[in-house]
């Protein structure tokens, strides 16, 4: 692995991020210039702004996450900062909060921060994340396809070597050595696509010749995906009761969107 010349707390950071196999563009560039302003320097920061035009940064705030979700890509608090809030730094958490209660109240949506350490925010849609929501699979078939990677990485407790993801995926007739008429470039929408947008995260597994990686639920899946869902799923295919797997069954019960979250931020 090519090392970069940096100074060590730098460098020990990006070795972290690489070796998580979730690193995004210009994720290297630390949010080290921005300082969260307490309570005092946002009153203080409001009192100098008219309501219009908290307001106004506000709505801009939204519209960004709003285009950003379209493709399912996490939002960092550097880039949001730095292309959006600008200027208006010192009332950032306002901001945030009245942001989020714009997407609660009107959208139906969850502003939500999956990796505290460098600062990243998805909107998840609260009706797909309700207790009792309804329990349909997905329909979209770059969704379907992820669907069933997220299914054989659960049912195999919970990581799987990329290989077993391949073959599962040739036996769908979908090659990822191939061009697919629907998904195009099949093993670039797996290890870049997904895993840019956390759904997945793809891992290089140390001391492997030739270099082999693994995959494993992201963050994005542990707060969207209903492991009770895939549960049923699995049973429908196979008609076998869910309970029949026991390990897999506990843990779908036992697990909640949050707490699934807290889990994968403790990896």
């Amino acid at each position: 692995m090519t090392q970069r010349k940096r100074p060590s707390n730098s460098q020990s950071a990006s070795q972290g991020r690489r070796q998580s196999g979730t690193l995004l563009p210009h994720e290297e560039d630390e949010d080290t210039t921005f300082t969260q302003p307490s309570t005092s320097q946002v009153q203080r920061g409001l009192d100098k702004l008219t309501p219009a035009q908290v307001d106004q940064k506000t709505a801009e705030v939204v519209q960004y996450f709003l285009v950003k979700d379209q493709k399912k890509i996490p939002v960092r608090r550097a880039d949001l900062v730095k292309h959006v809030v600008k200027e208006y730094r010192n009332i950032y958490p306002e901001i945030m909060k009245r942001a989020a209660r714009t997407f609660d109240q009107v959208f139906g949506l969850k502003l939500v921060e999956i990796d505290t350490k460098n600062h990243m925010y998805i909107l998840i849609n609260k009706l797909e994340t309700a207790e009792g929501a309804p329990t349909t699979n997905p329909t979209n078939p770059k969704m379907g396809l992820l669907f069933v990677i997220l299914s054989v990485i659960f049912m195999k407790g919970g990581v799987v070597r990329e290989n077993l993801i391949w073959n599962t995926l040739k036996k769908l007739r979908v090659d990822a050595g191939e061009k697919h008429e629907e998904f195009g470039d099949v093993k670039k929408m797996v290890t870049d696509e997904f895993v840019r947008q956390r759904y997945l995260e793809y891992v290089r597994i140390p001391h492997t010749e030739p270099v082999e990686h693994e995959f494993r639920w992201g963050h994005r899946a542990d707060m969207e995906v209903s492991k009770a869902k895939i549960l049923n799923f699995m049973g429908q295919l196979h008609e076998q009761d869910p309970q029949s797997w026991s390990q897999q069954y506990r843990e779908a019960h036992c697990s909640t969107p949050s707490t699934q979250a807290s889990t994968s931020s403790q990896r």
